[in-house]
């Protein structure tokens, strides 16, 4: 039997391009989706047979619909990330209720939130504060949610273990910020991955909330250290 694609939004990003290959490993069809095509053939995935490559933003509600028609699940995995945006969490925000928006319109059946590990109510980033909005804006939606919140995620173009180890590689000595004592729950890729895949292929998942940090709290000092 024919099986309906699933849609993987943010498919040129770090979580994504991988993610979009684990699928079609496992023999699921898949629609990928970003905002400039020539990035998404520029990526190996779009040499495959089984994957579908389609042209979307979350900002542009028409173009969302076209990119969830006929698909049986949504992976969301875009943020506003653009350190020249003034206002990225009003973006995220939108994006989130065009996701939910869409997904009910298309009859999609789920929708696989990639969101981060960290308690709202604590000194939170900016950017970690929006990434939990948007996880709740998407569950206020009427199309079943299943959120996975996860810390920093380590492997080779993560950005945000680039970050730490271009710091260590540049700066031998330096007059280290407050926030290197901060606790983190760090988790590999791969591991990211066997969760995504995961929880798509464990129905009972939907609709739920699932923190995802590695086995080891730590801080981003001892990381820096390792």
């Amino acid at each position: 039997m024919e099986m309906n694609p699933v849609l993987v939004i943010g498919a040129t990003g770090y979580v994504g391009a991988r993610l979009a290959v684990r699928l079609l490993a496992r023999g699921i069809p898949v629609r990928a989706a970003g905002r400039i095509r020539e990035k998404l053939l520029i990526r190996p995935f779009s040499l495959d047979p089984g994957i579908e490559l389609v042209t979307c933003d979350v900002l542009d509600v028409p173009s969302l619909r076209s990119a969830c028609a006929g698909c049986s699940a949504v992976y969301y995995l875009v943020h506003s990330m653009d350190p020249g945006q003034r206002d990225f969490s009003h973006a995220d925000r939108e994006g989130a209720r065009n996701m939910a928006r869409a997904a009910e319109l298309e009859n999609v059946e789920r929708i696989i939130y990639l969101g981060g590990l960290g308690d709202p109510h604590a000194g939170i980033s900016e950017h970690l504060r929006s990434r939990i909005e948007v996880g709740e804006i998407l569950a206020a939606g009427k199309v079943p949610v299943t959120t996975l919140r996860a810390a920093m995620v380590i492997g080779g173009g993560s950005g945000s273990f680039e970050i730490l180890r271009y710091l260590v590689d540049r700066l031998p000595i330096m007059i280290t910020p407050r926030w290197v004592d901060t606790e983190s729950q760090p988790i590999a890729i791969r591991n990211v991955l066997d969760y995504l895949v995961g929880v798509l292929e464990t129905p009972a998942t939907a609709g739920g909330t699932f923190d995802i940090g590695g086995p080891e709290v730590t801080t981003y000092r001892r990381l820096m250290d390792i």
